[in-house]
């Protein structure tokens, strides 16, 4: 991903939500298997890690990251942007730049 389609992502993100909220529990495989789904349905989401959950959010990234086949975004404090684009071409939603 060049920078130029990553400054488009961010963008793109600026304005969205947080889908999910990784707690105490920290990574589960359930979270991981909704992760997957979401971004197959929707190929950009914002994750939140809440204050209770102990490990470092660039690390959770990473490892959600390395699980799903996607991309990190960004990481801002305790926000997470993955991005990843939908399998069959005809449902991608976001064209990079």
């Amino acid at each position: 991903m060049t920078s130029k389609q990553r400054a488009y992502l961010k963008g793109l993100a600026m304005t969205m939500d947080p889908i999910f909220q990784i707690g105490k529990s920290s990574l589960t495989p359930e979270l991981t298997s909704a992760v997957d789904e979401a971004l197959e349905k929707r190929e950009l989401i914002k994750i939140s890690v809440l204050k209770n959950c102990m490990d470092d959010s660039g690390q959770l990234a990473d490892m959600l990251a390395e699980r799903t086949r996607s991309q990190v975004v960004q990481v801002i404090g305790k926000k997470i942007v993955l991005y990843r684009p939908a399998s069959k071409k005809e449902k991608r939603k976001i064209t990079l730049p």
